[in-house]
């Protein structure tokens, strides 16, 4: 079990403490990851075999994000891989429909998705955790992975670690060490 990924989720779980809050990120995080693909997918880096594939900004994306979030765990990194493909190949589906329904498709999709995790938080009475951790932004994904492994029964160990740890992040707890 990696140690930093175990921390990071942790961090991540004392700022969606609220079912309400976990709920609405299940919509707005996905939203916002298949939006952020679609423009990407405008920006080619290379195309191969004559121009019969093309490597976009989007696959690299996708590609880097998948070596992290397996370094991070190998079970819950596989399936967010597997989640982000799919997430990448609708926002292709979408980008190739051109510049006009792109970005009203991102528009909708981004600003829709903030809309949720705002709320989320309002239910939560807590800022985002990237407010106070950017890398939280990659973590939060994979937190909705990680959740959905844990309620099929899966990966009781890492469950109970991050359990262990969220308090350590708690409002209270980060008060008492600014103090």
């Amino acid at each position: 079990m990696n140690p930093f990924f175990v921390e990071q989720m942790a961090m991540y779980s004392a700022y969606h403490r609220d079912p309400r809050n976990r709920a609405t990120h299940f919509i707005g995080i996905p939203s916002i990851v298949f939006a952020i693909f679609i423009p990407l997918h405008w920006v080619v880096l290379a195309e191969l075999w004559g121009g019969q594939a093309t490597i976009t900004l989007a696959t690299a994306l996708w590609f880097a994000t998948g070596i992290f979030y397996l370094w991070l765990d190998r079970t819950v990194g596989g399936l967010m891989v597997l989640v982000g493909f799919v997430l990448m190949l609708l926002a292709e589906q979408v980008a190739a429909m051109g510049s006009t329904v792109g970005w009203i498709t991102f528009a909708v999709f981004f600003v829709g998705g903030w809309v949720f995790q705002l709320v989320g938080h309002a239910f939560e009475g807590r800022r985002p955790a990237l407010a106070d951790n950017l890398l939280q932004a990659l973590i939060g994904p994979t937190f909705l992975v990680a959740e959905t492994v844990f309620a099929a029964g899966l990966r009781r160990e890492l469950h109970d670690a991050v359990e262990a740890r969220w308090k350590h992040y708690s409002v209270a707890a980060m008060q008492e060490r600014a103090a």
